[in-house]
Order: structure tokens, then sequence, then C-alpha cells
């Protein structure tokens, strides 16, 4: 067994599956990863089901660093600069991180969560069947908080290249840009023509106060038509309640399983995770759609997520040849400096010709 052990990390870090579910009609919350792309992108580098417990990493940077033996694995979910041992490593690859070498993690570069997952996964107990951490309910494994320094989590050791082959990337279609998609209701109704063009014609923001548990926009008041309390009802992931504020609140991962504000549009499964990933401050504005629409996109979301261990490639190794790159004519043929294949030479040439 070996460990990976977290010197540093992100305050709204955690370890997330693909949530628990089963028993929301007893109020427990499902939870789980925000960005399902990120996480399934990264078990599948790392070998592991699709949706098996990973660390979810927040906006700020982390560090890991190997104990025991060395430990495999995958970073996928919003870049950030990664580096092991002062030598830079790609995103959306795996890797492998010796006995006593150290993974450093910047912080997220166009969104808000990453997700590193290890090869054989996470030990621990699952409660309620999944890992997902729900701090508010002190709830996961194998701890039921947030991850801090000093952590140490036991892990598999890192299988040789026989058994797992050469390490692997991975290529797919970001997830479009543009506005956040939507259906309305299912209390539309508690909102008059105007309020509603005001909620899809405005743009807003997320503010720095959000969580895991709900989103607070940042725009312009939406006013209810009779009252802001209705008898409380279920709720889904992107759920939009409007509290008595006028200020929208996007429920999220940890959200309650049910509300009593009215809701006035849902954001739509396939645009959940990127809504997700959208930084505190960034504007952004909702687009609806038809619920034919919305269950047409999330087949093609669930189809990309099927397909995704197709999209796996093998990330070829090179070797420094710093002779090579004496000799190299880099201002008459086509070299890049922030391209390695066009001056280094493969490890295999490097062979063959000794």
């Amino acid at each position: 067994m070996s460990k990976l052990v977290i010197s540093s990390i992100s305050p709204a870090s955690s370890v997330q599956d693909g949530g628990r579910f089963g028993a929301q009609r007893y109020g427990l919350t499902p939870s789980g990863a925000m960005d399902r792309l990120g996480l399934a992108a990264a078990n599948c580098l790392a070998g592991n089901s699709l949706f098996a417990p990973a660390i979810e990493i927040g906006p700020y940077g982390a560090a890991f660093k190997a104990r025991e033996g060395a430990v495999r694995v995958a970073m996928a979910g919003t870049p950030r600069t990664a580096e092991i041992a002062g030598r830079t490593v790609a995103w959306d690859t795996s890797l492998m991180i010796a006995d006593g070498e150290t993974l450093k993690l910047g912080m997220a570069q166009d969104g808000a969560f990453s997700y590193l997952a290890i090869e054989g996964s996470l030990r621990g107990e699952p409660m309620f069947g999944s890992f997902s951490v729900n701090a508010r309910v002190g709830l996961g494994s194998p701890f039921p908080r947030p991850l801090q320094g000093g952590d140490e989590l036991d892990v598999a050791p890192a299988s040789g290249p026989t058994s797992f082959g050469p390490e692997r990337r991975i290529d797919f279609r970001a997830p479009v840009a543009g506005p956040i998609r939507v259906v309305l209701g299912p209390q539309n109704d508690e909102f008059n023509d105007e309020a509603i063009r005001l909620f899809l014609d405005s743009e807003w923001k997320i503010s720095a106060t959000s969580d895991r548990m709900g989103y607070r926009l940042e725009g312009p008041v939406i006013k209810h038509l009779y009252s802001h309390n209705i008898v409380s009802d279920g709720t889904v992931n992107g759920s939009i309640q409007v509290p008595g504020n006028g200020q929208p609140i996007v429920l999220m991962s940890d959200r309650g399983t049910s509300g009593g504000y009215p809701k006035i549009a849902t954001v739509i499964t396939a645009d959940f995770g990127r809504f997700a990933q959208t930084p505190a401050g960034r504007a952004f504005r909702f687009k609806v759609v038809t619920m034919d629409e919305a269950q047409a996109e999330a087949r093609k979301f669930a189809e990309l997520l099927r397909t995704l261990p197709g999209r796996l490639a093998s990330v070829e190794s090179f070797d420094l040849n710093i002779e090579a790159l004496q000799d190299a004519n880099v201002a008459g043929v086509a070299v890049s400096a922030v391209d390695a294949r066009t001056w280094q030479i493969p490890a295999d040439a490097v062979k063959q010709e000794s």
C-alpha cells in the first residue's frame, strides 16, 4: 500500500465520486462531483470506472507527495500548471509520482474545479454507497470533511508499464461555450413575463459567497408575482430558486432535496458541469431551450461519457538531446520552442543510434 500525502490544498477541495443516490426521499442529498465530465475523464485516464472517487480540487493550488512507493495519478477538469521535481507535466494525462516526489498544481486557469484520480482509486468505506463528501452533514470517506494539508490517503501502488502500458492522454471536444441553457419552471408561473424577460436578458455573475450547496447570482432583482414562499417540493441539480430578496440561487451538488422558494428555471443536465466551472465574477447569460432540446443534449452528453475510453491515446516519451537542439536550425525550419516534438529526438530513436 502506498500513500498520497497532501502537502497543501485549496480550501474548496474534497473527495467526490458520482454521488449517492436512492435516498433523496429521506432528505439525503446526492453530492458528487460538480463537473461529472472532469471526474470521468480523470478516472478514465487512471484506468478506473468513470465515477470512482477522486480528489476534486478547488480554484487555488495544491501539492501531493508520494510515500512508501510510487503513485500513478491522472489530471482532468479545468487546466492548471503542473510540475514534478521542477519539470512541467501536461494536463489531461496520466503520470507517475515516484516515491518521495511531489506533484505541484497551480491555480485554476479558466474554471473552478480540477480532478485528480488515482490508479486503483482511493481506499475507504463508502457512506450510504458513496465516498462523496458533504461537509455540512459530516458524510464522506476517507475524511467526512474538506481535505487539508497533512492528510494521508491510502492508495494502491502504481502498476508497472507491463500491466498499465504507456502513460495516457485524452482528447475530447470541450463543452459548448455561450449562454447557460435552461428550461423554464417548474414554478415560472410565479413570475410575470417582465420578470422572466429580465432573468433571460440580463448578465449575471456568481457571487464569491457561493459554495457546493448553491451558487448565489449577482444581477437585477427578480420580483415575484405573488409571494416568495411556496409549499416545499423537490429540487434537482440546477434548480434556480428565487428567494425573497429577488437574487436567484442555483442549487448545486450539495443542495437540499426540497425547498420552498419558487424555481424560475432549471439548468439543463448537459450544461450543469460547465456552469459549475464558471469562475466567480465572470459574466454570463441564460438561454431557454425546450424540454425536447434539453433531453437531446442530455443524450449527447451521456454518449460523450460513454465514448471517453475510446478517446485515450499513448503519451510519447522523449529524451532531451542537447546536441540535437544546438545543431537545429531554429530560424530556418519549423521548430517551436514550446513544442518538444519539433526538436527533441524520441527515446526509441536515441537508443537505436547508440
